[in-house]
């Protein structure tokens, strides 16, 4: 009699107790192990989902116009109750740097209203502001703790005084308009000059006035003629007449003669440095009577 063989035995894996199921996984279970290990899936579960359920009930909460209203009227209730805090109210408005006058017309200008929100002021529209007024060269605005508002101006200082034909205007070092002025008495310190085109050539103008010093107790002015050339006027009518170039040049060299041989003390109207190689003179009537008398007793006439 022949020994029985056993029957192979069936496991689901090493060590596992003999099973007749079969350890692979279900059609099912596989596909939807492997949609989970997809990104595009995980990402839709773990945000889209959640959003879109948050998207549908803010939808709902705000279908109501009431709601909505309610919502709005406390927002805008909140925001103000902050602004209005004591700590961002401006209570008072300072100006520095400016003459009274000049502070007096910023004032006004900006025109506000204290007490008023720092919430409710716009810093860069009101520097402009401030900056349109001729005499203003630049101007920085910042608030301070304590509800202070405090403009900071530069001002313009007039340099010299300038008639034209619409009257008098006060110009600072770089020609630009001060303001205007109403008499020649109220700025006696100011030089004065004259003329068309005469905001371009200020600097100029300057350097001429302290080229002319020694000629201070006489000089009355500068003439700006045909917008290119100064003429020095000077008292008893006299004028000195300099080219367009080298003007500052011309006028030293013309009172270095003059303090050599005392020119301008002279019978002289019109002292013609236009062409500094060949100056000319212009004398006065007298002047002329006196050199004819001068010319008769030398020809003994």
């Amino acid at each position: 009699m022949q020994p029985v063989k056993p029957e192979p035995r069936v496991y689901s894996r090493k060590g596992a107790r003999p099973s007749g199921r079969d350890p692979a996984p279900s059609r099912w279970s596989y596909r939807m192990h492997r949609m989970w290990l997809t990104p595009a899936y995980r990402r839709m579960l773990r945000v889209g989902l959640p959003g879109l359920l948050v998207a549908g009930l803010a939808l709902w909460f705000l279908s109501d116009k009431a709601r909505v209203e309610d919502i709005t009227t406390w927002v805008d209730e909140t925001k103000r109750a902050v602004e209005e805090r004591p700590e961002f109210m401006i209570k008072v408005l300072s100006i520095e740097g400016a003459s009274p006058e000049l502070a007096d017309a910023v004032r006004e200008q900006l025109a506000l209203r204290l007490p008023l929100s720092s919430f409710d002021i716009e810093l860069e529209p009101m520097r402009q502001n401030v900056e349109s007024f001729n005499a203003v060269a630049s101007a920085r605005m910042r608030i301070k703790p304590g509800g202070v508002l405090v403009v900071e101006i530069v001002e313009r200082q007039p340099a010299v005084l300038w008639r034209h034909v619409g009257g008098l205007s006060l110009l600072d070092a770089e020609g630009n308009l001060v303001a205007g002025a109403a008499a020649r008495t109220d700025w006696p310190d100011l030089p004065l000059v004259a003329g068309q085109g005469v905001e371009q050539a200020v600097p100029e103008a300057l350097a001429l006035i302290a080229a002319a010093a020694p000629l201070a107790g006489r000089l009355r002015g500068l003439m700006r003629v045909g917008e290119r050339r100064w003429d020095v006027i000077l008292d008893r009518g006299q004028r000195i007449q300099l080219p367009e170039k080298n003007a500052v040049a011309a006028l030293e060299r013309l009172i270095a003669l003059d303090q050599a041989r005392d020119m301008l003390d002279r019978e002289i109207t019109v002292v013609d440095f236009r062409n500094p190689l060949r100056p000319t003179v212009r004398l006065t009537s007298y002047g002329v009577e006196e050199i004819q008398k001068i010319r008769d007793f030398e020809f003994g006439r």
